[in-house]
């Protein structure tokens, strides 16, 4: 038996994974009633490859876009650097934008359709007990519940990860808040397009979730508006459900109305504005401890930079899952996805830092404080091309490296 201890986009699709293996598991949630929170999410090509593989195509299909156009401007709504995504860039897959709490209830439902009743909430983690041949989780009521190996997909508060590293802290967090919210609006930019305007000290992110409504032509927009503020301000650290004021950042904003889009006219149309700190972990040195690993935010939770957080998510489920496919479920499959995982994940992790594929916004700052007739003689596109391209290597969907690759375990394959 597989123990798995969360119920978010890891913890799930793992679940999904494993019974597309025939594989026994079981799902430990800590919440007692799964709720579709959050606001919007991208999924990059390399993980729509995988839901897709878990037939999931129509379902994506009814709750999120397809994402056709990426883009980096200046705080005025020049263009940096501006390209395709998912099937116009060449793909084989498309890349989504969607709603992060109903992907969750989606992969949910189709879990519980499938396999039945294998998710048990209101089952918190305390702690866990391992070695070599099996593990056993151990819950708030304390109950304990064996298996052979058990996955922390418990997000950035692990409660699994705290007990391996038990003088960690609170996540560490940069300076910077994001706002996010959902508001009405028309699609921009041509339609299905994301964009990210700024620098690093202030920023606005805007995309569609949803069609324009053929009555009405209106959409719904996700945007996310990013500040730095002072960094001795007391933080509710990794918290995506903290209500937020609009006068706390609106202003700042004010005269962010590009023509082509409205970024405060986006603020003021929204509903309920959330907070959330711009937080990481550093890397830790291994994930596994006896037949335990670390999945997702336990393993590597990482700033939102790259559009990439769900998509690592996606993949560490599915590379775990053809790991105990090729190894059993065992200490040996645990390390043998560690091994492959985690330097990647790292290296994403500390790239996001500093030098992920954002960081043209704060060199075209810094070059000519984000004014320019032609940004072709300040900042070339090749350089920008190769930053772009960098960034995406790194994580795992460059196009002509994705569409060469081998599926991790193929459209609906099973294991005896």
């Amino acid at each position: 038996m597989i123990l798995i201890a969360g119920a978010g986009i890891a913890g799930l699709t793992l679940g999904l994974t494993l019974h597309q293996l025939g594989l026994p598991f079981r799902i430990l949630e800590r919440v007692a009633g799964l709720r579709p929170l959050g606001v919007g999410i991208n999924i990059q090509p390399n993980a729509v490859r995988e839901l897709f593989d878990l037939g999931l195509e129509a379902e994506l299909d009814r709750i999120g876009i397809r994402t056709r156009q990426y883009g980096f401007y200046t705080k005025t709504g020049l263009p940096i650097w501006v390209e395709p995504r998912g099937l116009a860039a060449g793909y084989a897959w498309p890349q989504f934008s969607l709603h992060r709490g109903q992907f969750q209830m989606l992969l949910l439902k189709v879990l519980q359709d499938r396999a039945g009743d294998v998710v048990e909430t209101g089952a918190g983690i305390a702690g866990v007990e391992t070695g070599d041949r099996g593990a056993t989780l151990i819950l708030t009521d304390g109950r304990r519940v064996s298996g052979d190996v058990a996955i922390a997909a418990d997000g950035i508060h692990s409660a699994i990860r705290k007990q391996m590293v038990p003088d960690e802290g609170e996540p560490i967090w940069n300076g910077a808040i994001m706002w996010r919210g959902t508001s009405p609006g028309r699609h921009f930019l041509g339609g299905n397009a994301m964009f990210l305007a700024g620098h690093d000290t202030q920023r606005f992110v805007a995309y569609p979730l949803t069609p324009e409504d053929p009555a009405t032509g209106m959409a719904t927009i996700n945007w996310i508006a990013e500040m730095r503020v002072d960094p001795a301000r007391a933080m509710a650290k990794g918290d995506w459900n903290r209500p937020a004021d609009k006068a706390d950042f609106l202003p700042a904003f004010e005269g962010w109305d590009f023509g082509w889009v409205d970024c405060p006219g986006l603020i003021r149309a929204s509903g309920l504005v959330y907070e959330y700190p711009m937080v990481d972990r550093e890397p830790l040195p291994s994930w596994t401890d006896g037949c335990v690993t670390l999945m997702g935010d336990a393993a590597h939770a990482t700033y939102p930079v790259g559009s990439n957080g769900a998509t690592q998510a996606i993949i560490d489920a599915r590379k775990l899952g053809a790991a105990i496919r090729d190894h059993g479920p065992n200490r040996t499959a645990l390390l043998a996805y560690e091994a492959e995982m985690r330097p990647r994940a790292e290296g994403i992790l500390r790239a996001n830092r500093g030098k992920g594929p954002d960081a043209v916004m704060q060199m075209v700052e810094d070059l000519c404080g984000g004014v320019f007739d032609d940004l072709e003689p300040i900042l070339p596109r090749e350089k920008l091309a190769a930053h772009a391209e960098h960034y995406k290597r790194l994580s795992g969907f460059s196009v002509e490296v994705l569409n060469a690759q081998p599926p991790i375990i193929g459209a609906m394959e099973r294991v005896a």
